[in-house]
Order: C-alpha cells, then structure tokens, then sequence
C-alpha cells in the first residue's frame, strides 16, 4: 500500500511568500527554457511543449532504462553515497562497529576476485538444505529458512499493521513465487509475453548449467521451473485485482490454514519462521492457497526441489560472481526491459547496502548532505500544502458536511516525516562476517526479516519509517496516515533554490501535495483518520466520488503509451488521482503564498505559466519501448508524458496561462474535466 513518488528539496533556501522563509530579489525563473520547444505549441503537447528539446538532448544511458528528471537525482545520490563509502574505507582501524559493518559489506561486493574464486559455492548451505528435502513434509521448514533469507519461493509471510485495527500487528500471507514480472507473462497469448516467456526459459536452463548441471539436467530443471511458476501464476490474482483491499482483507484463524491447504504443515513453517505464537492472520488470496496446496500434492519432489533452487539462484544471482550476475541481467536487464549494459559494479553495492543497513548509512548521510535546519523549511511547506488541502475539502460541492468533516479529521491527523528517523534503528546484533558477499547479504535480510516478524504482539511503533534516508521517493502510508518525504529526495531537481516560488510549487509542491491525496484516492479513501479500513463516506458522496473516478479511469485508458498499448486506467486510478489533486492542491497554495500581489513575469513568462511548466518540468524524461511494455503490465503509476498532460488537461487554470483553446489537441470541454479535490 506504501506510495512511491517524489519530493525534493524544498528546503534548501527561498521562496517568495512561503512564512518563515525570507523572500529573494531577483529570483530566476527556475525554468530550463533551453528545454522548451516552441514548433510544438502547448496546447498540442504540453509535455513535448515543455520537455522535448532536453529530451533530445539527454539521450538515455546504457546502464538506464529510463532517464528523466527522478533519475538525475538518483545518480546524483548514488555518487554521494559512494563518496561515503569511499572514506569508510580509508580508516582501516577507526571505525565504530557500526561503520565498520557498512565499510565491510562495501568491500565485499567490490572484490571481484574473490567472487569469482567462490562462485556459487558460496551459496552450499542452503543448497544442501534443498537437496536434503526428502518429502513434502520436509519442506515447510526449509521454506521458512528461505524465506527469512530473503527468497521469495511460492508465497509471501509478513508481519504488518492490521488494516482494520491500526492500533496491533498482524501475521499476512500472499501469493507470490514468480519471478517474472506478473502473472499474464506466464499465460497471454500476445506475441510479446511469448517471446519473454521463451527467453525466460532458456534463462533458467543457462543459469542451472552455470550451477554445474548437464544440459539434459538444466532443461529439465528449466521446465519443471516453467511448470509450477506458470500453475502459480494461473492461480494468482491480476495486478487490478490486487488494489482492491477490501477484497484482500481475509482475516481467518490459525487453526483453519489446515482447511486451506491439508497437504502444507503450517504449525512446522511457523515454527520456522521463529514468529511469536498468534490466533489470527490475513490471508490476502485463499483461492491461491488452495491452488498451491493442489500443485504440492500433485507435482514431483525433485521438481519442487528444482524450482527452490532456482529461486535461491535467481534471487542471489547479483551478489555471486560476474558469470550470474551477468547472465541475469541478460535477461533482466536487457531481453526483458532493453537496458543495453549493466550498472556499473559500485552502484549495484551502493543500492544493495542501503537497502540491508539503509538507517545506519542514512546517518552519515544525513550528517554529511543535508542540515538539520532544513527540516524546519520542509515542514513549513508542507504545512502550507495542508492548509490549501483543507480550503478545498471545504468547498467540494459534491461532499456532504458529515463526509466533509471526517475528512478535515482525517487532514489534520496526517503524521508527517520530514528527511530521517527521530529514533534510529539498532543493526548491533547483526553479524558481517566477510565469508562470501552473498552470505552477507542473507544475513542482512534475516536480520531485518526477525526484526519485522517480531513486532508481532508490542505496541505499533509510530516512529518507523518504511523507506531509508537516502532513499529518492516518498509515499503515503494509509493504515499509519502518514506522509513520509526521504532526506534523499529532498534535493534539487525538484526545488531550486535560487527561483521564484511558482516554480517550486509547480514541482516539490504537487508532488508533497500527490503524497496527501493518496490519502483520499480510491484506496487511501477506504482508511479513516486513524488508519482502519473504515467507511466513513455516506453512500451519496461515494456514489459522486466513484463517478469522478471512473471517468478519470476512461481517459487514461484512452490513452495510448506505444505501438497499440493503452494505459490501464484501473491499475494507474490511485496515482492518476494523486497527480490531479496534487496538481490542483499546488496551484492553490501557490495563489495562497502571493498573498493576493502580481506574480512578476520572469524569462517573458506570467507565474501561472512558471507553475505549469515547473509541474512539466518534474515529468521530463523517456522511456526504452521495452521498459515501458513492462511499466504498462506492472506500474501503478502512468507513464510520465500522461502524468503531466492529463491532469493539466483537466484543470482550467491551465488553459487560462497558457491560452488553451477550442480546437487544440489537448483542448478538454468543461464539462468533460474532472475535478476531484
């Protein structure tokens, strides 16, 4: 449920009129008029208009398989954390434990020698577990093993807040095991799902012929893995299907998993998993459950042993040596999403360090890039995003006072976290042992794995953050109703600190304005001010706010991303509805902070014109047609050139800046925009 999209730094100096923060004579702009191309007028393509001589100009990288605005940050990032990196390991003997497990792990994923000298031989205890399976009985232990270790085989087993009661933790159980992207590769008929599914096989065969198996051996490993992936995949839900929470919301007790899956031994997995004892569980998908309990029954012991093994292979692949790795990102990277060359050796250990130790490297990177002071501006402009959220909410004619007043209550309980955690997690009890990278990085994922599951009956920690400091992205979290913005995004591209507010509020201000409108989209909207899954609409105002949705839905399905594929607007609703409401939420607020004063034309540009083309700005980037091809199967978020043509589309103050008429492209009647918030 968690939200992915980005904020910047908004802190880092000036705006106009924002309270507590002095206003600049003389500020730029802040738009890159070298971007703009004016043989595509504006109101034929506003992302074009805008975007596409920078487009033209920042060809996407080898190693990319998009590159835009989000991606300029992110390498951004990737090159400051590698400067940490870098000086941990010119201090040999003076480092704190903690520093030294970074230091240490960063060295490991460095040393191609030894990698390459270790090969898979690294990854011997677990596979010797699997070839010691010698019935079905055996296995819940061993997948409980595996799963703590981070391999995601068959099903998923969580612990999470309760959706319906926010105030405890719960066991979640969930389909999963599939290692392609979702479930229709393994079933659709289009010629592109089956030239991925053909490559995909072969894959696997290479990569058990790389383990040391024969031909004969890794064929027929291949197919047991096809096989039993493509019986999960027939039993799994659509990734549509899967938004609907409230059909996911299956709260059974214990005692009755043995009347979903008779053949599968839960009291052995759970001992496995080391989990405290528990009464109750989510169980997200009971029809893919009982399909499992099936295929378990039915299907040979050594293909099961199979498919393990190539789940631990195909999950580990990037921390063995350069004959896996590479041979993963083969079909990854390149066959499955058309990157044409890998990311470069040091970026793969940056990512995958702060992704095991995020909040121990999140305080050195937060002590070395980003002040504590500039907390205190962040919070201020979100504070200002707040206060337009809550005029609007009072003059949405389609809501009645009942549903307008819980919604207000829901508003002012968003918790907000700005840049890093209050209270930092503990990794002291966590071991790095410099023994093989990949034993390392298991480790790692068993340590946060216990941390997780033993949360299980101690009060909700409040203070937890789902994303680490250096991360580039923000989200929404429904059942905590929290906002929550990385000190990693809080950087330029998104804020310039040397511009004129317009610009500002059109990018950093719609996007912190979006994380509050995941709050009241289709699916934050089923959430109360407390984080339960909670109607607190009357049936009317429902009614009229699935209405707005649906015809949302309809324009974004209309809308063709490459070749003949369409945007699926279902799967893209709630994001489609944060980019509307945070567009809108932004403008606002902006008018807010002139405070009734001119905005002054800068670079021969009105500061409506300044807003909309910095709300552009944010969404400049492209796309390699494969990439996209997957985005369109798996991303609940719509591809950038829709992310910002729509929703200005349906906002009239666009058409006023920009001089939209009747008979332009992007021209919408009044009665055909959606207003929602």
């Amino acid at each position: 449920m968690k939200r992915a999209l980005t904020l910047t730094a908004l802190l880092l100096a000036a705006a106009t009129a924002i309270p507590g923060i002095s206003a600049e004579p003389q500020l730029q702009s802040g738009i890159d008029v070298t971007g703009i191309d004016d043989a595509i007028p504006a109101g034929k393509d506003f992302f074009e208009h805008v975007n596409e001589k920078w487009i033209e100009a920042n060809p996407i990288p080898a190693d990319q398989v998009r590159w835009g605005s989000f991606s300029e940050l992110h390498e951004r990032d990737l090159h400051q954390i590698k400067t940490i990196f870098e000086d941990l390991a010119k201090s040999p003997g003076s480092l704190d434990d903690n520093r030294r497990k970074l230091r240490d792990l960063y060295a490991e994923a460095m040393d191609e020698t030894k990698l390459h000298e270790q090969r898979a031989k690294s990854l011997k205890p677990q596979m010797d577990a699997i070839d010691g399976i010698k019935s079905v009985r055996d296995l819940p232990a061993i997948l409980a093993q595996l799963h703590g270790e981070g391999i995601r085989s068959l099903f998923g087993f969580g612990v999470g807040i309760d959706e319906k009661n926010s105030s405890q933790y719960i066991v979640e159980i969930s389909q999963g095991g599939l290692s392609l992207p979702e479930r229709s590769y393994y079933i659709a008929d289009d010629a592109d799902s089956k030239r991925i599914r053909d490559a995909y096989h072969e894959h696997v065969g290479r990569m058990f012929e790389l383990l040391g198996e024969s031909p004969d051996a890794a064929k027929a490993g291949a197919n047991a893995v096809m096989e039993i992936e493509t019986k999960l995949a027939e039993a799994s839900r659509t990734p549509v299907a899967l938004r609907d929470v409230e059909k996911t919301y299956n709260k059974q007790k214990t005692a009755d998993l043995s009347k979903l899956t008779p053949d599968f031994d839960w009291p052995a997995y759970i001992k496995g998993t080391g989990v405290a004892p528990f009464d109750d569980l989510i169980v997200g998908e009971p029809e893919f459950f009982t399909a499992l309990d099936t295929l378990l029954k039915d299907t040979p012991l050594d293909q099961i042993k199979s498919y393990l093994r190539w789940q631990l292979l195909d999950d580990t692949a990037a921390f063995l040596s350069d004959d896996f790795s590479t041979e993963s990102f083969n079909f990854f990277g390149k066959t499955l999403r058309g990157q044409k060359e890998q990311e470069a050796r040091w970026k793969r250990a940056v990512q995958s360090a702060d992704r095991l130790l995020g909040e121990d490297l999140g305080k050195i990177y937060v002590e070395r890039y980003f002040p504590a002071a500039y907390r205190d501006r962040m919070r201020q402009l979100v504070a200002n995003l707040i206060d337009a959220y809550r005029e609007r909410i009072k003059t949405r004619d389609w809501m009645s006072d009942g549903t307008r007043q819980q919604a207000l209550a829901k508003l002012d309980k968003v918790m907000r976290k700005i840049a890093y955690p209050d209270k930092w997690r503990d990794y002291s009890s966590l071991e790095i042992k410099s023994d093989a990278y990949v034993q390392d990085v298991m480790r790692a994922r068993k340590f946060n794995y216990d941390y997780r599951l033993a949360k299980l009956g101690k009060p909700i920690d409040k203070t937890e953050w789902g994303m680490t400091p250096p991360t580039v992205n923000a989200y929404y979290n429904p059942t905590m109703n929290e906002i929550v913005f990385p000190a990693g995004i809080l950087q330029p591209p998104f804020f310039n600190p040397d511009a004129d507010d317009a610009v500002n509020y059109g990018g950093i201000g719609a996007v912190i304005g979006h994380e509050l409108t995941h709050g009241f989209d289709d699916q934050g909207s089923l959430f109360d001010a407390n984080g339960n899954l909670n109607n607190w609409w009357s049936p009317e105002d429902k009614k009229r706010f699935h209405e707005k949705a649906d015809a949302l839905v309809k324009q974004y399905d209309a809308s063709i991303a490459i070749d003949n594929l369409h945007v699926n607007g279902k799967l893209t609703l709630g994001e489609n509805l944060a980019d509307l409401g945070g567009l809108t939420i932004a403008y606002y607020a902006y008018h807010h902070s002139l405070q009734n004063k001119e905005a002054p034309v800068i670079d021969g540009l009105t500061g409506d014109q300044r807003f909309f083309m910095g709300f552009a700005q944010i969404w400049r980037g492209s796309n390699r047609p494969q990439s996209l091809k997957v985005r369109l199967r798996t991303d609940p978020h719509s591809p950038e050139h829709f992310r910002c043509n729509i929703p200005v589309s349906n906002f009239g103050k666009w058409y006023d800046a920009l001089d939209i008429k009747p008979g332009d492209a992007m021209y919408r009647a009044p009665a055909d925009r959606v207003e929602v918030w």
